[in-house]
């Protein structure tokens, strides 16, 4: 089940539980202790009376708490955690990032439909959006196709409206996991619009020229940084507007799970922690 969808039940079920209580069920309570202290209870019968349940107690108490995770993590900033290496070496398997719930237009939880618009994605923006094909699972990718561009990916260079996006090569890169050597790449830096980002280019060819895409109105086309180990327009297709979750903005924390024979906390990442995504 979504967790954006259990969190609203969350805020609905103790927020009606606390409205309840509020408006009704304390009255009662109330009217309840002093019957019982005129049939001749006592303190005790009165307080008895008077208790509150313990579930109203629970509702009182946690109502609040989950109504500002609510909010805050459906329109604000939501975190994330990165699972594959598709977006090395802008991001590593293991970073937690932040997430910006407002740059592309203010959103419905749940139904996520845009109520407010206050801005689109930008060619070059590390974007997180609901998986076209499953969108129960979230994808993290970089934009670098917007509505209307024409698109081609050929000899491992991006085209971008017949203009190339410029790469210059910077040194060999090699991904581990678990300790071990995976495979060998050659990073690079390419230019997107002004927007700088390092992306790695494997040895092996590319399945073959891609052909002109033109990227329809209302969808975006997105590629991951490690290009030969990414699964994305490519292979899948465009992302829909209504898709977007947000732009992703800072690593807040990083776990290093390469290195083998450590103590735990030599696994956790400090100098990712805080770096800004771009």
């Amino acid at each position: 089940m979504d967790f954006s969808l259990i969190l609203f039940v969350l805020v609905c079920a103790t927020g009606v539980i606390w409205a309840l209580d509020r408006w009704a069920w304390s009255g009662a309570r109330t009217r309840a202790a002093k019957t019982a202290m005129q049939a001749g209870g006592g303190e005790e019968a009165a307080r008895l009376a008077s208790k509150e349940p313990v579930y109203v107690e629970y509702a009182r108490a946690f109502f609040p708490v989950i109504l500002a995770v609510f909010v805050l993590r459906s329109f604000i900033v939501e975190p994330f955690r990165i699972p594959s290496g598709s977006m090395l070496p802008s991001l590593h398997v293991g970073d937690f990032i932040l997430v910006n719930k407002f740059s592309y237009g203010i959103r419905l939880p749940v139904i996520n439909k845009k109520v407010i618009d206050i801005g689109e994605p930008k060619r070059g923006d590390v974007m997180v959006f609901r998986f076209p094909r499953d969108e129960s699972v979230n994808y993290i990718k970089r934009v670098v196709g917007l509505p209307g561009d024409r698109i081609v990916y050929e000899g491992k260079k991006v085209y971008v409206n017949g203009q190339l996006m410029p790469q210059k090569e910077i040194a060999p890169y090699t991904v581990q996991q678990d300790g071990e050597v995976q495979y060998e790449a050659a990073r690079a830096r390419e230019r997107l619009d002004g927007v700088e980002h390092d992306i790695l280019l494997s040895p092996r060819p590319d399945y073959g020229p891609t052909p002109q895409i033109v990227v329809p109105p209302g969808h975006y086309f997105v590629m991951g940084d490690n290009r030969d180990h990414s699964n994305d327009s490519r292979y899948w297709g465009f992302v829909p507007e209504e898709n977007l979750v947000g732009r992703a903005f800072l690593i807040w924390f990083s776990w290093d799970s390469t290195g083998s024979n450590q103590w735990i906390w030599q696994h956790i990442a400090v100098n990712r922690i805080g770096n800004i995504i771009r």
